[in-house]
């Protein structure tokens, strides 16, 4: 993550920061703004990042001080690229730009293509990937799951109709936010959010469409309560509201 020390925006102190002229504690904007150049500094969320069920601030530091090592001075696109095949190809040039923020990434993605397999989708767009990589069988099971906001999953592609429709999509992703999602057969079929009280837990389920197994969806969501709300009583509640 890069901060920038001008402040503007969402800031929060960070240790190892070098005080300012004005003897204030420097300060890295964590969101918000725009790149400043030469004013950037690699900072990362020193754990605990921030409380577990509740708001708070959220500590940041160097990257090189909490590593102990000297951040890289030159880029590693080549690095970058294999990473991220690593946890989300086959996929895109698109796809991988979408991911990183970067742009004009063909031609680093050109250079390693000796080394990568290549596939088509069925608009005949390029996939690479890992030479590696195992691919699934189509047919293996995708048991329900309940992802976070902003996952990996849900934000990793730029055509993101794998998983979800274009109007699902404009659901989910709202202006800067990304929803938690209810996937179910490896598809996003809702969201999901808990609403805590005093001595109960309820997870409230928006579903797009009917799923014909409630139970499989209910059993993992308990799974989800006991992990995210223990100690209280847990419930599960569906609502289908369909567009």
């Amino acid at each position: 993550m890069a901060g920038n020390r001008n402040p503007a925006a969402r800031r929060t102190s960070c240790p190892g920061v070098p005080q300012t002229a004005a003897g204030d504690p420097g300060e890295i904007i964590a969101a918000g703004v725009e790149s400043a150049g030469s004013d950037l500094a690699t900072v990362v969320h020193e754990p605990p990042s921030g409380t577990w069920g509740r708001g708070g601030a959220t500590p940041f530091t160097l990257a090189e001080e909490w590593l102990g090592v000297p951040m890289e001075t030159g880029p590693r696109v080549d690095e970058l690229v294999r990473r991220y095949l690593a946890a989300f190809g086959p996929a895109s040039v698109r796809d991988l730009q979408m991911w990183s923020g970067l742009r004009r990434l063909d031609a680093d993605v050109e250079q390693l293509r000796p080394e990568l397999r290549v596939f088509r989708d069925e608009a005949g767009n390029e996939l690479f990937d890992l030479p590696d990589a195992v691919l699934p069988d189509p047919g293996t099971p995708a048991p329900p799951r309940f992802l976070p906001d902003f996952d990996n999953l849900i934000i990793a592609y730029a055509d993101r109709t794998r998983m979800m429709t274009a109007e699902y999509r404009r659901r989910i992703c709202v202006g800067a936010l990304v929803a938690p999602t209810v996937l179910v057969d490896g598809s996003v079929r809702g969201t999901w959010k808990i609403e805590k009280s005093k001595d109960t837990a309820v997870l409230a389920i928006e579903l797009f469409e009917p799923v014909p197994d409630h139970a499989a969806l209910e059993e993992e969501g308990r799974r989800l309560l006991t992990f995210a709300a223990a100690g209280v009583a847990h419930d599960v509640r569906f609502t289908v509201v369909v567009t």
